[in-house]
């Protein structure tokens, strides 16, 4: 069944899965508030900055009219930066009352609020609120837009509160190289969507400094140990951060050159200073903004997180790298395991 589905945001991600969906059979519109970028996609049909060299379809039609993405949309889906995702749903919500829609809202995104902390669904159900948006799915897991276009082999969680809702976005997304699975950890997909970027700049970091598999292993397993007890004290389920969007999301974003937060962590491990690597990368590094959230978080709620906190050193403080990971392999020994097992 065609289904009509409003895009916001045409970076890579966006254009890559508003591409899928027109694979998909259905009628997609994609929404950016740049003109040239609008006018490159309807016209050549690229989207050289985002995704140099891939060829979009001509089926695909972009507008910088947000009321003509969403009207009739049975679907709208959130692909952009978290900085700007309440901006955008304040004007979606003004939209949707003129035309009198409730369509599902579906989100993409990665991070959390600054100064607030919220997660993205949080933000987008804050403006819309319970009458135009009753319940949100969270499209997530080990992906990224360049392998996606290819048509490489991707699996990735689709998760909502309301079940119908999550085998919804299932049906509009699978095909034969994309398989979602659902799930209704919100939080804990959320969760780990966001703070995986965190440890990702610290994989990177290693791998600037020359260091080999053995301190990335660790560093990705006790990265996500940390990631787990942060959104555990949320309510998330420990069996989500085992999954696609947990341990899935961590790898592929702790070892890919795709990965924006990895090239920044490389960059810092060269000894490249944080201004120069975000003025040279040009596009949103997330995990820079969501180690400060994750260290004020970890704060908050007591919670250890050393490699977040050397992490946000290095981002805030200007911490010295080597004495960062000095004081980690320097610490306290203790058990792998926390708690004892009875016998």
């Amino acid at each position: 069944m065609t289904e009509k589905i409003a895009v916001l945001g045409a970076g890579s991600w966006g254009s890559v899965l508003a591409s899928v969906l027109i694979e998909n059979g259905h009628d997609v519109t994609l929404y950016t508030n740049v003109a040239e970028q609008a006018a490159e996609l309807n016209e050549k049909h690229t989207n050289e900055r985002y995704m140099p060299g891939f060829k979009y379809s001509d089926k695909l039609y972009t507008t910088t009219d947000l009321e003509e993405a969403v009207d009739g949309a049975d679907a709208i889906l959130f692909v952009v930066p978290t900085k700007v995702t309440r901006l955008v749903a304040k004007q979606l919500k003004e939209v949707l009352a003129k035309l009198n829609q409730r369509p599902l809202v579906i989100h993409a995104s990665k991070g959390l609020e600054i100064g607030t902390h919220k997660r993205i669904s949080e933000i987008i159900h804050e403006e819309l609120t319970d009458r135009y948006c009753s319940n949100i799915a969270v499209l997530s897991g080990p992906s990224h837009a360049e392998e996606v276009a290819k048509k490489d082999i991707t699996l990735i969680t689709a998760a909502s509160a309301d079940e119908k809702a999550a085998k919804k976005v299932q049906d509009l997304f699978t095909n034969d190289y994309l398989r979602i699975y659902t799930n209704d950890d919100v939080v804990g997909v959320e969760t780990g969507a966001a703070f995986k970027n965190v440890i990702a700049i610290g994989a990177g970091i290693l791998h600037g400094l020359g260091y080999g598999d053995d301190a990335k292993a660790a560093l990705i397993t006790r990265g996500l140990a940390e990631v787990a007890r942060l959104g555990m004290a949320y309510g998330a389920s420990p069996l989500t951060f085992m999954g696609l969007s947990g341990v899935g999301d961590m790898i592929v974003t702790c070892t890919s050159v795709h990965s924006r937060n990895w090239r920044c962590g490389e960059q810092l491990g060269q000894g490249k200073p944080l201004d120069q690597v975000i003025e040279d990368m040009g596009m949103v590094i997330e995990g820079i903004n969501t180690a400060k959230a994750a260290y004020d978080l970890s704060r908050d709620e007591h919670i250890e997180m050393p490699i977040t906190e050397a992490i946000y050193n290095v981002l805030y403080n200007k911490a010295d790298i080597k004495e960062e990971i000095g004081s980690l392999m320097t610490r306290d020994s203790k058990s792998e395991v926390i708690g004892k097992r009875k016998a």
